[in-house]
């Protein structure tokens, strides 16, 4: 039978791969985009670590958006090619599974989840002090959980609603955060600098002397701007004409989500009052400073309210990239209670179990912030170190699969350029996880510095555990390891 209509062609795909879907697939390549630039939410990276970044690097650290956007460029072609031959939900673990196999499908999912669960919550938390400065609240380290828990279940309770409310907010979330950030960054461009571009070369002596460690350093904050292109891939069963529509809203993630991080960041660089203040971090919290005194305390409340979008819009996605990937893992059933996590509501028909956990597991994640002396930066490093680990399983299976003869023949695919752009990808992202988790501080307590390699490798210890003694990986048949087959079943037809 010919499949005359796009969604007859997905379905069809999809059934090829071993799979059916009973999603909604009702989100555009417009709406799949908007999810993954209100994932990527630049407003919020910056916003949330920029006290950080100005104060281990000084203005110089502008310049690191860029080249970890170029970097993590090369990693969303590399995952668009993937994709478009597999546009399976829950991206990352599915696409692990058809390159290599289970067993490293069961451990990249692992890690991705955890690394999930923790940006959910650093989200939230460093949301938080926004809502509380728009409703007017002072509010203590305990006050600014509460407010997290809360904004992640208000969140969770929208994405039940459904795959076309998730849309409609991820793009009311998009037009929100761009037209924020272009009408803001500009008007602090042109009406409200107090320094010069030439302050983008000086280091502020910071490094004594040997400012690229410095640089490295704040490094790390561009670095949590600029993923949430792979959420695109979460929704594939979502979205018609995935294998096309999916790569080309990844790359535009990059695109237009690092303008709006760069144009943002270079704005509150060069309007910040008292640069000396916001370096020695005498000043903690220079971005609300920046914008009292460029657009008054009417006007930093107007702003303030279109933050507070970016960053419900921003759990939302996260949120609904986390479920996905459960539900995935459920299907195969390579997690406990596999069945109920992949239990479609017969309303909304999203992952209605999925999305509890996705926001249950954050929640407490958050109110264990309690517990840690500097809350935000330690759970934000730690999302940050697990995701690009956890791509980075992907772009190395992406190379093992190649080895082993992989040809791909979904609908974007790189040609010649898939060895050298799969190489790079994999020498950056190698990179930039040392630069994370490289111990910098010697005279801080050995939990500060050696905090995430830990963390990571606890995240590791516990997922091969939980492999070694109940098998997950075993309990379906599904396809795995047949990436470099495809090509040779086409040519049989």
């Amino acid at each position: 039978m010919t499949q005359n209509t796009p969604t007859d062609r997905d379905s069809a795909q999809l059934e090829a791969l071993g799979y059916d879907s009973n999603f909604d697939r009702s989100m555009s390549m417009w709406q799949n985009f908007a999810l993954g630039f209100t994932y990527l939410s630049p407003v919020v990276g910056v916003y949330t670590v920029f006290a950080f970044a100005i104060s281990t690097g000084g203005p110089p650290m502008f310049w690191s958006y860029l080249f970890v956007g170029l970097g993590q460029l090369l990693v969303a072609i590399v995952f668009g090619e993937i994709v478009s031959q597999f546009p399976i939900a829950g991206g990352l673990y599915p696409w692990a599974r058809r390159l290599v196999g289970k067993r490293w499908a069961w451990m990249a999912g692992w890690v991705y989840l955890w690394a999930l669960f923790s940006t959910i919550a650093a989200v939230a938390v460093g949301g938080s002090p926004y809502l509380a400065q728009l409703l007017g609240i002072h509010v203590g380290q305990g006050g600014e959980v509460a407010i997290a828990v809360t904004m992640i279940a208000v969140t969770t309770a929208l994405n039940v609603s459904g795959t076309k409310l998730l849309a409609r907010v991820a793009m009311f979330g998009f037009v929100c955060e761009l037209l924020g950030a272009i009408v803001v960054g500009s008007y602090l461009l042109l009406f409200a600098r107090h320094q010069t571009f030439s302050v983008l070369f000086q280091s502020f002596g910071l490094g004594n002397g040997n400012y690229l460690p410095a640089f490295l350093a704040s490094s790390v904050a561009a670095m949590f701007c600029y993923y949430g292109f792979e959420a695109c891939g979460d929704v594939a069963e979502e979205t018609p004409n995935a294998s096309t529509a999916i790569p080309k809203a990844m790359r535009m993630t990059i695109y237009i989500g690092g303008f709006a991080a760069m144009l943002v960041c270079l704005a509150l660089v060069l309007a910040i009052p008292d640069l000396n203040a916001a370096i020695s971090g005498k000043d903690a919290d220079p971005v609300s400073t920046t914008l009292r005194a460029a657009v008054g305390p009417v006007g930093l409340r107007v702003v303030i309210a279109i933050v507070m979008v970016s960053f419900i819009s921003c759990l939302i996605s996260l949120e609904a990239a986390t479920s996905r990937l459960l539900y995935s893992y459920g299907r195969d059933r390579m997690i406990f209670g596999g069945e109920w996590l992949s239990t479609l509501s017969q309303r909304t028909r999203v992952p209605v179990n999925a999305l509890l956990i996705a926001g249950t597991v954050p929640a407490l994640i958050a109110i264990a912030g309690l517990f840690l002396e500097k809350m935000i930066q330690t759970i934000i490093v730690f999302g940050s170190a697990g995701i690009y680990v956890a791509f980075q399983m992907i772009v190395l299976a992406a190379l093992v699969a190649r080895a082993r003869g992989w040809r791909p023949s979904g609908a974007f695919r790189l040609g010649v350029w898939a060895w050298p752009v799969n190489i790079a990808a994999l020498a950056y992202g190698v990179t930039a996880i040392v630069n994370m988790v490289w111990p910098r501080t010697p005279t801080d307590p050995w939990y500060r510095n050696y905090g995430m390699i830990v963390g990571t490798t606890a995240v590791f210890g516990a997922g091969l555990i939980y492999a070694l003694l109940f098998e997950p990986y075993d309990r379906v048949d599904a396809p795995e390891g047949d990436a470099h087959l495809a090509h040779l079943d086409a040519a049989s037809r």
